[in-house]
């Protein structure tokens, strides 16, 4: 053992990650400060979503273990990783995209990912690895993401639900998301797509799993298969309940035990999980690693270096807030949006009337145009809802604006689609189904953003980033295009046709709305 080498004591070792707790709880502090909007943002979807209420119990957690592991801590040298500012700035990078293009799981996440890479460029890579699982697996729960899979798992539960019931003689009609049998109707909802069971599981399986196993391949194993169990039960949960409302004429499985009934399986299953689990138990809690006596620990860094590390750090992830905000001021300075008049469609004539009672539901836009055009007997909708200066509650992309759904006035989405229409483009197609009198219908939809046209929400929120970065603004519109439901492919040319002619007198009338700031 060398002199400098010998002078690496225990005493030493401890002073030292005093500093180091130090600067790094006092750079954790200004940073959620400096961003507060973004912690308020994840923290108001955990107050108000019971899909994400675990979200207070994560940090705890997290803190918990990492102070567990604080006896590992202090045998490990305490030097700032130098690499580590690179991942820090694109986590700020994609913080900031994620703000311009109001994409809140984006910037939350990114935020989340700021926080954690924080502690390698200050402490360095031995101790993120000895936190790695609290610190970079486990709050990444902290993140109120998932909801996207929402569609696909409400699909995949009625597909299954729809075969459980042929497979068991119960004869089933089944329209979208909508399940008829002899005894009465089911919907298949979002409370019904299992998105709670799946991410509640998710974050339990995995702290089960870094307590009780020690080898990487059963963690993982542990991990995916707290995935996969809550999805398959969530399937047969919904077959469980839709057989017992039948079976009992609808007096059960109806109301609110149609809830507890689900929880109380979905509890029993996950019991059993972990009941399984235990077979391949390996020790209770993560085993501290001392170093060994002949082991020479690296040399820790001297304190105006980590103090240096703490504030290179806390400037680069405050850059991009500081970016943000010099956006969001020149953005300001616009006025407000309204959309000029459309000039007249070729072989088209404006209709005084509605085709039908339907409003597609899109909150918070600057101005809205809602027409109808006649064409001899045909006649189509076109429905335009247009965004300037948006945020967290005004934005063109989110998941409280759709075509028809849970509170679209009657209105129900039957099915959904795309294809691809004159111009080369692409747009969602989706039929719509009212009560009463009202007609079936069908929509094409697409974006306009900026002048770039796209029916995908993501490419809408990275060309709403994009153009904002480059100080382009964030205008951006949402076009619908709708005709009653007729004979198969009559209404689809019909919309053809009309999409082709107006689409060029359409843009125009978005550039000029755009250009008139």
């Amino acid at each position: 053992m060398t002199t400098d080498q010998a002078q690496v004591t225990p005493a030493v070792s401890t002073a030292v990650w005093r500093v180091e707790a130090i600067a790094i709880v006092l750079v954790l502090l200004v940073l959620v400060g400096w961003y507060w909007n973004t912690v308020t943002s994840i923290t108001d979807i955990w107050m108000r979503s019971g899909t994400f209420a675990h979200g207070f119990a994560v940090p705890l957690i997290s803190a918990w273990l990492i102070w567990h592991a604080r006896d590992r801590l202090t045998h490990l040298s305490a030097r700032p990783a130098w690499a580590a500012f690179p991942l820090l700035a694109g986590a700020g990078l994609a913080w900031l995209l994620g703000s311009l293009g109001e994409v809140n799981s984006l910037s939350q996440l990114a935020f989340i990912s700021m926080l954690v890479l924080l502690v390698p460029c200050v402490a360095g890579l031995s101790a993120t690895r000895a936190m790695l699982f609290p610190l970079g697996f486990f709050l990444v729960f902290t993140v109120p993401m998932g909801e996207f899979l929402l569609p696909r798992l409400m699909e995949a539960t009625a597909d299954f639900t729809v075969l459980a019931l042929r497979l068991t003689g119960v004869p089933v009609f089944r329209e979208g998301q909508q399940l008829v049998i002899p005894s009465g109707n089911w919907s298949v909802v979002e409370a019904c797509s299992g998105i709670r069971y799946l991410i509640a599981s998710l974050m339990v399986g995995s702290l089960y799993a870094y307590l009780n196993y020690r080898s990487l391949w059963r963690r993982i194993a542990f991990v995916v298969i707290s995935g996969l169990v809550p999805v398959l039960a969530n399937w047969l949960r919904a077959y469980i309940i839709v057989m017992i409302g039948h079976l009992s004429s609808n007096r059960l499985a109806t109301g609110v035990d149609h809830l507890i009934y689900g929880w109380v399986f979905f509890g029993v299953v996950m019991a059993l999980m972990f009941w399984v689990g235990s077979f391949w138990h390996e020790y209770h809690l993560p085993a501290v690693t001392k170093a060994k006596p002949d082991a020479a620990p690296a040399l820790p860094s001297p304190v105006w270096v980590i103090w240096l590390a703490a504030l290179m750090a806390l400037l680069l992830a405050g850059l991009p807030k500081v970016l943000d905000l010099a956006i969001q001021k020149r953005q300001a300075a616009t006025g407000a949006a309204h959309i000029v008049p459309l000039a007249e469609i070729p072989g088209w004539q404006r209709s005084p009337g509605g085709l039908t009672s339907w409003q597609p539901r899109f909150i918070g836009s600057s101005d809205v145009l809602h027409q109808t055009y006649r064409r001899g007997s045909q006649e189509v909708g076109l429905y335009v809802a247009y965004y300037r200066n948006q945020d967290r509650e005004h934005k063109l992309v989110s998941s409280n604006n759709f075509l028809a759904g849970v509170d679209g006035a009657g209105w129900t989405r039957v099915a959904e689609g795309s294809r691809e229409v004159p111009l080369a483009m692409r747009v969602t197609t989706t039929d719509l189904r009212g009560q009463g009198a009202d007609p079936r219908l069908t929509a094409w939809s697409w974006y306009w953003i900026g002048g770039r046209l796209t029916s995908n929400e993501y490419l809408a929120k990275a060309y709403t980033s994009l153009s904002r970065l480059l100080g382009q603004g964030d205008d951006s519109a949402v076009i619908v295009v709708y005709a009653r439901k007729a004979s198969p492919g009559e209404d689809e040319q019909l919309l053809a046709g009309f999409v082709s002619t107006s689409t060029p007198v359409l843009e125009l009338a978005l550039e000029r709305s755009r250009a008139a700031k």
